[in-house]
């Protein structure tokens, strides 16, 4: 795996919920959720109703953004990652066992699950320097 894919993907290994954006021809909407994060398919795994305003505008446009940060107020320690991507509904059985497995209690609300496929990451880790940023791009 590739070097900065390895440093993006420990810290998303090590967080849970992250905020998403999504946009329709004439809606803005964001929302928090929590995630389970796959690797190999550099990929997240969401649960969320057809309902909600952001799925129903990921329903007219697939294309998302979003973030996980380290919520800190020591500037020396700021860390998070933004990312683009695009929402699916998910097909992979592998991805719903990660999910569940993630958040076990969920599996009693039987919730409908979508995946994001990732294409762009850029980490900001203050921890190697004030404004370091790590990127990655699905080539």
């Amino acid at each position: 795996m590739d070097e900065n894919l390895q440093k993006i993907s420990s810290f998303l290994h090590e967080h849970h919920v992250m905020s998403l954006a999504s946009s329709s021809t004439d809606e803005l909407s964001v929302c928090n959720l929590f995630y389970a994060y796959d690797n190999e398919k550099t990929s997240f795994v969401v649960a969320s109703s057809e309902d909600t305003g952001h799925i129903k505008n990921i329903l007219k446009n697939p294309k998302i953004a979003g973030s996980v940060v380290l919520e800190t107020k020591t500037v020396g320690k700021i860390q998070g990652v933004q990312f683009r991507g695009t929402f699916s509904r998910l097909q992979d059985a592998a991805m719903r066992n990660l999910y569940f497995k993630t958040f076990p209690y969920a599996l009693a609300m039987s919730p409908k699950l979508w995946e994001i496929k990732v294409s762009y990451f850029k980490m900001t880790d203050n921890r190697l320097g004030f404004g370091k940023k790590i990127l990655w791009e699905n080539s």
